[in-house]
């Protein structure tokens, strides 16, 4: 169990019990805020103070406490855990931005000629048929439709050309801004900001505590038969050191002097003594 005070909102201080259940919640927590799957998701770490409380508490946990050597296994395996998770998933989030880098790039390049392929049309470009047909691997079904139409139309502009255009641009735009793949990247990076906060933050913190030993079950089993055999052997020091040697009592001595055992003998002769003669039998006549 942990003690200390923190100053809360800069306005009181408070005396808080941090003992090791409440630490593994509470890393437990963080695990489920940073995990991909879950509903609640960390939006921006500098906005989340729920979130920095309670990295902080883990932290202070950490570095506060005081016999190191002596340190809760169970948490220092925890947040060792959630370090690697934190790591771990942090390098999943630099994967998904160079794929996303590479699809804006790519969408940049399909605006550029699709572009291309749009003056082409409107002009009436002699190759407009064969470009609108190598454009149409990069692009959807209703835009190549919306090209033909284009490329198609003469004399008086029908109303489905104008329309056929609006898409075609409208496209252009949507491809050059990537607005739904910068939306991605910045979720990703906030989640990045977090799971590094995480790194710096409980990884420091891990570093000035000793690595403890686990052992197997047999090597605990072992050692708690050793210590219940230690624990015996005290106890048998213990008794030999305090036990006195218990002497006769008066009586006892008595009994066992040499005046009380000559007595026995005067006794045992004078009982002889004093019993009589048997009478003797009667002679036959």
């Amino acid at each position: 169990m942990l003690f200390f005070n923190r100053q809360k909102r800069g306005i009181v201080n408070i005396k808080m019990i941090i003992t090791e259940e409440k630490i593994l919640s509470n890393i437990d927590k963080v695990q489920k805020l940073i995990n991909p799957n879950s509903k609640k998701q960390i939006v921006q770490l500098e906005d989340d103070a729920y979130f920095r409380d309670l990295i902080d508490s883990i932290k202070v946990y950490l570095i506060e406490y005081p016999n190191k050597k002596n340190f809760p296994g169970s948490v220092y395996k925890a947040a060792h855990e959630l370090v690697e998770y934190a790591t771990n998933q942090f390098e999943d989030n630099t994967k998904q931005i160079e794929v996303l880098i590479r699809q804006r790039e790519n969408n940049i390049n399909v605006a550029n000629e699709l572009k291309l392929v749009l003056e082409a049309v409107q002009n009436k470009d002699k190759e407009w048929k064969n470009k609108v047909r190598e454009i149409g691997e990069l692009v959807s079904e209703d835009i190549v439709e919306a090209l033909t139409i284009i490329g198609k139309t003469k004399g008086k502009i029908p109303e489905n050309y104008e329309d056929a255009v609006k898409l075609v641009n409208a496209r252009i735009n949507n491809l050059e801004t990537n607005l739904h793949i910068e939306i991605d990247m910045e979720r990703i990076e906030d989640r990045s900001k977090a799971l590094s906060y995480i790194g710096i933050e409980i990884a420091e913190a891990l570093r000035g505590i000793p690595t403890p030993i686990y052992k197997t079950e047999q090597e605990q089993e072992e050692e708690k038969i050793k210590v219940q055999n230690e624990e015996e052997k005290q106890i048998s020091e213990f008794i030999e050191e305090t036990r006195f040697e218990v002497k006769p009592s008066l009586w006892e001595r008595i009994k066992q002097s040499k005046f009380v055992q000559a007595i026995k003998r005067i006794t045992k002769i004078r009982i002889v003594i004093d019993v009589p003669a048997l009478p003797e039998g009667r002679e036959k006549n």
